[in-house]
Parts: structure tokens; sequence; C-alpha cells
């Protein structure tokens, strides 16, 4: 047998991520854009609405690089947290009927995210990288991936990290990842579907909307997938009657994709200006951020 047989080679790997990718997208949309149109939040938003392309190169570049990257970190920081001090607590945990295991350890990562969402709206180098969620002025299934990588992975280690702590399977940690972010992509849609009592629990468009007002920086609905803990904290704010508020962030914010994962990089004064030369686009106006955004 020749000594690379059984490896994926990476043509096909790449291959198999573009193609798992091309699928996922046609699910969501089979799934979210049938919905958005007809039970749409705001009347009248198109499918292709402004910075469509770009939504769509951040929904790419998690498939591409970022989900890899995150599930390599998981992996990493839960072997270096196989120690024997930690033995106690995952003998009690796994003596736990699974459901309870599972909700102790999602129920644990929704505290944590809570209060690092929270950090994020206050502390200017958070903010630097959080903000560039908060920069899209249309929310519908796509949006939901307009995340800097670095956000997305501190929050994915943070909302991951008690599972691992308590010795949750892997593999049940994947299946809680898929489910809520499923969820998490339903409550960026521009739907208005009434869920109940789940809107409490797992969240809803019209909860987490609110927390896309456009303001410098939003001071509610910061527990995504959990808002029993805005209710808990009182930070939960939900009014009642039709989404007619701005989204987005006031002031200038680059429109390019690449300039985007760059911008909190930069000084304040140097974005608009690297945003250009990224994309020789000297004569667009940009949109979005003040710089009372970017006090780091």
């Amino acid at each position: 047998m020749a000594p690379h047989a059984g490896r994926p080679r990476p043509r096909g790997a790449m291959i198999e991520t573009l193609a798992t990718m091309a699928a996922s997208f046609c699910l969501l949309a089979v799934v979210f854009g049938p919905l958005e149109r007809l039970f749409p939040a705001r009347q009248g938003q198109r499918v292709f609405r402004p910075e469509w392309a770009v939504d769509a190169c951040f929904f790419a570049g998690q498939y591409l690089a970022i989900a890899g990257i995150t599930t390599w970190l998981l992996s990493a920081v839960a072997h270096r947290l196989d120690l024997p001090a930690l033995g106690a607590v995952r003998a009690w945990a796994s003596g736990l009927p699974f459901w309870q295991h599972a909700a102790l350890s999602v129920m644990l990562g929704d505290l944590l995210v809570y209060w690092f969402h929270r950090a994020c709206h206050r502390y200017d180098l958070l903010w630097r990288f959080h903000a560039v969620h908060h920069s899209a002025e249309h929310l519908d299934w796509l949006a939901a991936h307009r995340e800097h990588p670095l956000d997305g992975i501190a929050t994915q280690l943070l909302l991951n990290l008690p599972g691992i702590v308590l010795g949750l399977p892997f593999e049940a940690l994947g299946a809680v990842v898929v489910i809520r972010g499923f969820w998490a992509v339903f409550i960026h849609s521009n739907i208005r579907l009434p869920v109940g009592p789940l809107r409490y629990v797992l969240g809803a468009p019209e909860v987490h909307h609110w927390h896309h007002l456009r303001a410098e920086r939003t001071a509610h609905n910061f527990a995504n997938l959990a808002p029993y803990l805005d209710l808990l904290f009182g930070t939960y704010h939900c009014p009642e009657g039709p989404e007619t508020f701005p989204l987005g962030i006031p002031g200038p914010w680059p429109r390019g994709y690449a300039a985007q994962l760059v911008k909190p990089f930069l000084p304040a004064r140097r974005a608009v200006e690297r945003e250009a030369s990224i994309l020789g686009r000297h004569d667009s106006p940009p949109r979005g951020q003040p710089d009372g955004a970017e006090r780091a």
C-alpha cells in the first residue's frame, strides 16, 4: 500500500469543503428564503439587497477557513484540559443523565458568552472586532455570517469551554454547535414569526433585531440564544410593533470584505484610506461607524 493511501488528499479535501459549503448555502437559502418572503420582519427588503456580496464572502470565509481553525482550536483546548485535576468534575458530570450533562454545559456556555458579549460592547479593543458584525444595515439569513474571525473564534471557544471542562463528548458538542448555529441564523433572518415562549429560551428575530438597532453601541439583548439571561440581568428589550428602526452603526465604515477584516487593526483615521487602497474605490464614500466607537 502507498504511504499516503487512505489519507484525504488536499485537493480532494478542498473539493469536499467547497461541496459542503455549497450544500449549506443552498439549504439555508431554501429554508429561510421562502420564510423571509412569506413572513418578512421588514417589508420590501430585496433578496439581493446592498452588501449581499460582502456577506456572501463572510459566509465563504467561515466555511473555507474559520470553521476549520475553530475546530482545531477546540480540539487543542480539549487536549490541554485533559488534566487529572478535572477528573472529579468530569466524573460527577458524566454521572448525570445525558440531557442534564448537555443542558448544564450549554447554560454555562451561554453565561460566559453573555458576559463576553457585554464586554464587547463596553471595551474599545473588543468592540473594534465586534463592530464588524453590527455594521450590517440589512439583516437576513446571510447577514448572520458577517463576523470578524477573531470575534467568532473567541465566542465559540467560550461557548464550548464548559462542555470541554465537564467532559461532554466531542460529538455531542458538535451536534450542539450545529443546532444552535442554525437557530443563530434564524434570529438574524428577516422573519417575523411568533415562536411563543421559545423567544425567552432560544431567542427570536424580533428580540435580536433590537440588538442591531443603529447606535454607537447597543446596551440590550446580549444573550443571543438565551434571552432568559437578559431578563435575569435586566438587559432584555423587545418593544411590540413593526420594525421601522434603522440598523447598523452610524458614521463611516468600509464596504469591502477585506477592508472589514483589516479595519479593527488600524487606527480610525487610516481605516478609510486602507479600504480604498485594497479595493481601488477612491470615489466610493464609506458608510457605517462613528469615530467615537474607536476609542481604543
